[in-house]
């Protein structure tokens, strides 16, 4: 019963980073913010294109007016960051101590 409790305690303190679907599918969603839909656009522009860059470094060039624009690393990096699931490790880090204290 104690353990049951603490579990649930921690699972509604540190498991944020997945809510659940809203539909039966069982599928979770996870949230992102942006500043506005300008940060979104350029978030997955710089995203495609560091991906077609990785997949084929002789791929086609990119538009004209897009040749001097670099890939902006920091913000793919910083949405991957969002992703990091930083309070789940949290929980686990609590979970194992107290399974270590319960042996």
């Amino acid at each position: 019963m104690k353990l049951w409790w603490i579990n649930k305690k921690l699972t509604a303190r540190y498991f944020h980073t997945l809510k659940p679907g809203e539909d039966q599918t069982q599928s979770n969603t996870a949230q992102l913010k942006f500043v506005n839909y300008y940060e979104l656009g350029c978030v997955i522009t710089n995203m495609l294109k560091l991906c077609i860059v990785a997949l084929d470094e002789h791929a086609p060039k990119f538009q004209e007016t897009e040749k001097n624009e670099t890939i902006n690393v920091g913000l793919i990096l910083e949405t991957v960051l969002q992703l990091f699931p930083m309070d789940e490790l949290e929980f686990l880090s609590e979970l194992s101590q107290l399974l270590a204290a319960e042996l």
